[in-house]
């Protein structure tokens, strides 16, 4: 298979649809679970996906280190590119790379109108007009109302999509009875898109909480299998 074929079959194109076409530029989403269900995994994989299209992406880490980071990107692209059988794949990744920035922030230390000036001077200053922005292990107990409308405003004025990985921390129950996430429903009108993430027997149910300003619970004709941590077609 090559890149243009695995492109239009790629089940980021189900996902999409799921979501009324993707998320969208200028627009904030969230990907929410508990630590290990695969946010991270389902965000490089959707961050893969734009990378083949010849997308500019910046992936910000809040974790102590980027290595797992970088790990996560090839393993996530060595399974799709083994599936699809996928011609030059060794070559191809080196290309993907080049559209790609790794960043990494320590939330404790930093304020967000630091982080933002600091992505705004790769986007500008250094040439990287990035479609999609990744903020990976962002912690919205440490963060405020103003903080997630910054980032909104940031998306807006670099015409760009924001995705957050989001982990649920808080005490059973996690949901409430329409599937919302006690944790976040503070922060439910922040998000265009919402997400939530939990096991199902061996994989992982995807239901969209919030859909393009919406919230509307309903279920995803997605999954993410737990073997492969990729995001696929029910």
């Amino acid at each position: 298979m090559d890149k243009t074929e695995l492109i239009q079959k790629s089940p980021i194109r189900a996902f999409e649809q799921s979501i009324h076409g993707g998320l969208g530029k200028g627009r904030i989403g969230g990907l929410a679970a508990k630590k290990g269900v695969g946010k991270t995994a389902g965000l490089v994989h959707i961050a893969i996906d734009k990378l083949m299209r010849g997308e500019h992406v910046i992936h910000v880490s809040f974790a102590e280190r980027v290595d797992h980071i970088i790990t996560w990107y090839e393993n996530v692209y060595r399974e799709i590119a083994r599936d699809a059988e996928l011609e030059g794949k060794d070559d191809m990744y080196e290309e993907l790379t080049r559209n790609r920035v790794i960043m990494n922030f320590k939330q404790e230390g930093v304020q967000t109108r630091n982080v933002l000036a600091s992505l705004e001077s790769i986007v500008k200053d250094g040439h990287f007009p990035a479609n999609c922005i990744i903020f990976d292990g962002y912690d919205l107990a440490k963060a405020s109302h103003e903080d997630v409308s910054s980032f909104r405003t940031f998306a807006q004025k670099t015409d760009c999509e924001i995705w957050f990985s989001l982990s649920l921390k808080g005490p059973e129950p996690l949901f409430d009875e329409q599937g919302i996430p006690n944790e976040l429903k503070p922060f439910i009108e922040d998000f265009d898109v919402l997400i939530t993430m939990r096991f199902d027997g061996e994989d992982v149910r995807m239901r969209c909480i919030k859909d393009q300003g919406r919230v509307a619970p309903m279920e995803m004709g997605v999954k993410i299998d737990s073997k492969t941590m990729l995001i696929a077609k029910k």
